[in-house]
């Protein structure tokens, strides 16, 4: 249990915070996505009964089903991190999702053991899904917990820049494998390998978050008082419209996260007939952007606030969604993809960075935790989790490749309203804020 802090977080140790959880979250979204970027080689060796389409349908859907059990990682990681602390919650999370990556770095394909394995794959990816729903929540609460109100957004950024240094591994080890691989090789044995390094690593990050300075302290007396409701029903029955509000605002930007970073690999290979390798470098220059870009946002949120730069950077990105495809269908070379990415990135990473620490600061400390999870988990699950799947169907549904850029443009307007409807807390001490009354 944990003990009060005398002192406040200092400078070296909110150092210390933020490389151990960007590590650790790094290596939780590689092993979480890496499987995006192996969508048509585990189709056809999973899914082999059926066509090339549905091969790719199920096998984003099966990516998909994944943030099915994220709303319930999110409940009961995040109220266990709001009772036992961050820490320990953060350490589970990488557990978990190293199981995961064991069940699908060692299970036989269908031609093995037949429909067994595409059942194995899905176990596997619920129990990933579970993990990363309260990941994300635990580890951006602890970082803004280490923060003060002048740089709670910078804090906060090296969440989003962690899940971009966990693209930019997956894509880079994907690609070697791709390109240093015969086809045979890599539908043989080369697929896995990604898998087992994302399950031998996770002992690193559970050592390092062992080694982390806990952010919730609990009294004595506050240990031994019994707790009247849950985590989630405090939640939801004092916090209700925000979690509506910050659900639907969240609408915009896991979109086209999900779009963006992982169905256009596919997107390019499937319908504009590039290359894997190029799609790859495509996937490597989000997550680069998205790693280097990340803490220069967060110090900028939190000098013009975090709605201000949501609002603009969504309106932006409205109106270059669909120009941006229309260019890539016109001239569908390496260097239309890789500006195209990069645009989108940019826009990606302006919105994302102040949304994503607005969400902790919505709620009182003691259901801090439970609250980020809820909201991001289900926000995600909703619209970021089968945004792969809605953006391949449209296109075989439509037969127009253009068809994701409309998708993009319609969720990135809706999530505006939501964003109407939150307060913002930018530079404003939130547990002063959030002690007596709901967000």
């Amino acid at each position: 249990m944990s003990t009060p802090s005398k002192q406040p977080p200092t400078s070296a140790r909110r150092r210390q915070t933020i490389v151990a959880t960007t590590i650790g979250n790094g290596l939780e979204f590689f092993d979480f996505t890496v499987y995006g970027f192996l969508a048509l080689v585990i189709g056809k060796l999973f899914f082999p009964t059926f066509n090339s389409y549905g091969q790719l349908l199920l096998t984003v859907a099966s990516f998909g089903v994944g943030f099915i059990m994220r709303p319930l990682g999110g409940i009961v990681i995040g109220a266990y991190a709001d009772r036992a602390g961050r820490k320990k919650a953060m350490t589970l999370t990488i557990f978990l999702m190293a199981l995961g990556c064991a069940l699908i770095a060692f299970t036989p394909t269908y031609a093995s053991i037949g429909v067994a394995a595409p059942i194995i794959i899905v176990v596997a990816r619920l129990i990933q899904g579970f993990s990363a729903g309260g990941e994300v929540g635990a580890s951006t609460t602890l970082l803004v917990e280490h923060a003060t109100p002048a740089n709670r957004g910078y804090m906060a950024s090296w969440q989003f820049a962690s899940q971009g240094l966990g693209v930019l591994m997956g894509a880079v080890v994907v690609g070697a494998l791709t390109v240093s691989l015969s086809t045979e090789a890599m539908q043989s044995w080369g697929w896995r390998v990604p898998f087992i390094l994302g399950m031998l690593i996770a002992p690193v990050g559970m050592y390092i978050r062992r080694h982390l300075e806990e952010s919730l302290h609990i009294s004595p007396e506050e240990a031994a008082a019994p707790r009247r409701q849950s985590s989630l029903a405090i939640v939801c029955t004092q916090h209700g419209k925000t979690v509506l509000a910050a659900i639907l605002a969240l609408v915009g930007g896991t979109t086209a996260a999900y779009v963006v970073t992982f169905y256009m690999p596919t997107y390019a290979v499937r319908e504009l007939g590039l290359t894997p390798s190029v799609a790859l470098i495509g996937a490597a220059i989000t997550g680069l952007i998205s790693f280097a870009l990340a803490p220069f946002v967060g110090k900028l949120s939190d000098v013009v606030g975090r709605k201000p730069l949501i609002l603009w950077s969504r309106v932006a990105l409205a109106i270059v969604i669909y120009p941006a495809f229309l260019w890539l269908n016109a001239s569908p070379t390496p260097t239309v993809l890789f500006v195209v990415l990069a645009a989108l990135s940019v826009g990606l990473v302006a919105q994302t960075v102040p949304g994503i620490t607005m969400l902790p600061e919505m709620f009182p400390k003691a259901v801090r935790a439970s609250g980020m999870s809820l909201v991001y988990s289900v926000g995600v699950a909703l619209f970021g989790g089968f945004a792969p799947f809605v953006s391949t169907w449209l296109v075989n549904a439509t037969g127009s490749k253009l068809a994701p850029a409309w998708y993009l443009v319609v969720m990135t307007v809706v999530s505006l309203l939501g964003l109407l409807w939150l307060r913002d807390h930018t530079g404003r001490d939130i547990d002063a804020a959030n002690a007596h009354a709901p967000a």
